[in-house]
């Protein structure tokens, strides 16, 4: 395996637009769920699954920074164990503005992680809170600068648009807020209303007025602009970074390639089987306890599924498909697998053939959706 996700399922606040897996931290048995990571870990190693080889860890959730100084400690000291962390090239934590302390801050880089995701999502204050977010714009400059304080210089933020009420002028003052931070990378997402969240409830009830799609198309368009003026290139659809930060354990995904998924509700791929694990932390952790691992589901990949795969998550980056690689990896070329889609595709200006590889054009990456689809059987 080249990756690691491991999954902290706590928040202190729900996000109204959040579909993970998540529950609040009050309490909740947080000391013996981060326990249970570790027997996760050690059964799957009794499995033979071997750390040795891995690239990235990736903390996610949820919440990681919801965990208290103590709570970080113990959780970095389990990786620790199956990890060899020193070699790692990228140790990442997902973040809240308002939760990450400079104290824990030191602990995270006392603990080998060395990049930062923060959840910014927006500058405007009203929108913040209209989204279920506690921090203020001020919290994302502190934490920012408390960060490079601790030693941090990877360091990314999140931003979305398409939030309800959002206006042009206030993404504009969010990019250009965002970009006075000079971070070596930058992610922007299109709000997506998702079932069982509070705005998919709002949006049944007529009561979340979103953007349009025009409006949206806009802010997208003004994203990439922005990104591509400040030096920060697109290395995949909604990721921008100075040539040698982009997010190497995203890029993983992207790449097809295999990872670990650790705790409640992960997901994973590992030996060509993509795997979920039990959601309900109570389920879960009783699994762990009796030294099984904690599996929901398991799917094999078939080559179909696979080259499909290859073909909707490599495109979704700026340096598309490798025609050479896809022959590697299936023993089929793909001029003679998906060759009329990919002319069809180029005829109609959503993909383009640079070299060896099959890339968006500008209007494909838009029309992303549109040009995945006709690679699903």
């Amino acid at each position: 395996m080249r990756g690691m996700y491991i999954h902290i399922p706590f928040c202190h606040q729900i996000c109204h637009y959040c579909d993970f897996n998540k529950v609040f931290f009050k309490n909740q048995p947080v000391d013996e769920y981060i326990e249970s990571i570790g027997e996760e870990l050690s059964i799957m190693a009794n499995e033979g699954v071997s750390f040795e080889n891995v690239e990235t860890v990736f903390l996610g959730g949820g919440t990681p920074t919801s965990l208290s100084e103590k709570q970080l400690e113990r959780l970095l000291a389990i990786i620790q164990e199956y990890v060899d962390v020193s070699s790692l090239k990228e140790f990442s934590t997902e973040a809240n503005p308002d939760e990450l302390t400079y104290g824990k801050l030191l602990v995270l880089k006392n603990g080998g992680v060395n990049r930062l995701s923060i959840g910014v999502q927006s500058f405007d204050a009203e929108l913040l809170t209209k989204i279920g977010r506690t921090h203020g714009p001020d919290d994302a400059v502190r934490v920012v600068n408390d960060a490079r304080r601790a030693g941090f210089d990877n360091i990314s933020i999140d931003l979305i648009y398409g939030l309800p009420g959002q206006t042009i002028e206030q993404w504009q003052d969010t990019l250009e807020k965002a970009s006075a931070l000079d971070l070596p990378h930058y992610s922007g997402y299109s709000l997506i209303v998702e079932p069982k969240t509070v705005f998919y409830n709002l949006m049944n009830k007529g009561k979340l007025p979103l953007p349009g799609e025009d409006i949206e198309t806009e802010m997208f368009s003004m994203l990439m602009d922005y990104m591509e003026k400040e030096g920060r290139h697109r290395y995949e659809i909604s990721n921008f970074a100075i040539p040698g930060n982009e997010s190497i354990h995203n890029l993983i995904y992207w790449e097809n390639d295999s990872y670990a998924g650790v705790g409640a509700g992960a997901h994973g791929y590992l030996a060509g089987k993509r795997y979920s694990n039990i959601g309900p932390l109570a389920k879960y952790m009783s699994k762990t306890a009796n030294g099984e691992r904690p599996l929901q589901q398991t799917h094999n990949v078939t080559q179909i599924e696979a080259m499909e795969e290859e073909m909707f998550l490599g495109l979704r980056t700026a340096n598309g498909v490798s025609a050479a690689l896809f022959q590697k990896k299936f023993g089929q070329s793909l001029q003679e697998v998906y060759g009329k889609t990919v002319q069809s595709l180029i005829e109609r200006g959503l993909v383009e053939q640079v070299g060896d590889r099959t890339k968006l054009t500008r209007m494909g990456v838009y029309r992303g959706n549109d040009v995945f689809q006709e690679f699903l059987k």
